[in-house]
């Protein structure tokens, strides 16, 4: 089976994957989070990551470069192969997040509080967490992702399958970028970068006082979404929060 599709199968497997993991993150143990209620995790609307899409490719190829090191001892090599699978995935995610601060004025997430981070957007905890990660792959995922390639060789039909979840999600993306936009030109007016789980969780307390909340469209509500970051800046500036703050608050 040539590359192409095994990475595109991937991509397919991981952010959907990826959007579950996260989504019980945040309902369980994300400080974003305090009241614990379930809400839709990433950019997107769709129940996918594209992070972890990439990830899960990442961690594959490294997991298939085993048998070319040259370390003899069994302990080392797997030592040095989640090493490397923590360094690819920690700059995967500074990569992403340093974008959606300088393209769109947005920080998906904040570490600005964990010890040794860097810009806010990685830390040596979640490095940690990602070499963590990246063993449970290898031991527990990777011999049924080998078993789900060997199973799609031989029903490429599924290929229509994987067609259809790329068809939606450009789609989707098309909608972020809109998105993306409107955020990028509230916060260009009012010299400040949003933090977007804050205020997807300041949106779901808002609809739940007063109209329906729309797990898969949190943005969708009666008000238009400048009313609602207007708000949330006035907010802000009354109570001193750190929830949406200037750029040069955060180097």
């Amino acid at each position: 089976m040539n590359l192409f599709l095994t990475l595109a199968f991937l991509f397919f497997i991981g952010s959907v994957f990826g959007w579950v993991l996260e989504l019980f993150f945040r309902r369980f143990i994300s400080a974003a989070n305090p009241e614990r209620k379930w809400i839709n995790p990433g950019f997107c609307t769709g129940p996918y990551l594209p992070l972890y899409g990439f990830g899960l490719c990442i961690l594959f190829l490294i997991a298939s470069l085993e048998d070319t090191t040259v370390i003899q001892d069994p302990f080392w090599e797997k030592t040095v192969l989640f090493i490397w699978m923590a360094v690819c995935m920690t700059v995967i995610e500074y990569i992403a997040g340093i974008m959606s601060i300088k393209i769109a004025k947005v920080r998906l997430w904040d570490y600005s509080h964990e010890w040794g981070n860097i810009q806010g957007v990685i830390c040596p905890k979640f490095s940690f967490f990602w070499a963590v990660l990246g063993a449970a792959y290898y031991f527990l995922i990777h011999p049924h992702i080998l078993g789900a390639l060997r199973w799609l060789a031989q029903n490429l039909a599924f290929s229509f399958v994987i067609g259809m979840f790329y068809g939606v999600f450009f789609v989707d993306l098309a909608h972020a970028v809109d998105l993306a936009a409107k955020l990028r030109k509230f916060a260009d007016e009012n010299d400040v970068i949003i933090k977007y789980e804050n205020l997807k969780a300041h949106l779901r307390s808002v609809q739940e006082r007063g109209e329906k909340y729309h797990f898969f469209r949190p943005f969708h509500t009666t008000r238009t979404l400048a009313e609602h970051l207007r708000e949330r800046l006035e907010e802000v500036r009354d109570r001193g929060e750190d929830l949406v703050f200037s750029p040069t608050h955060k180097k």
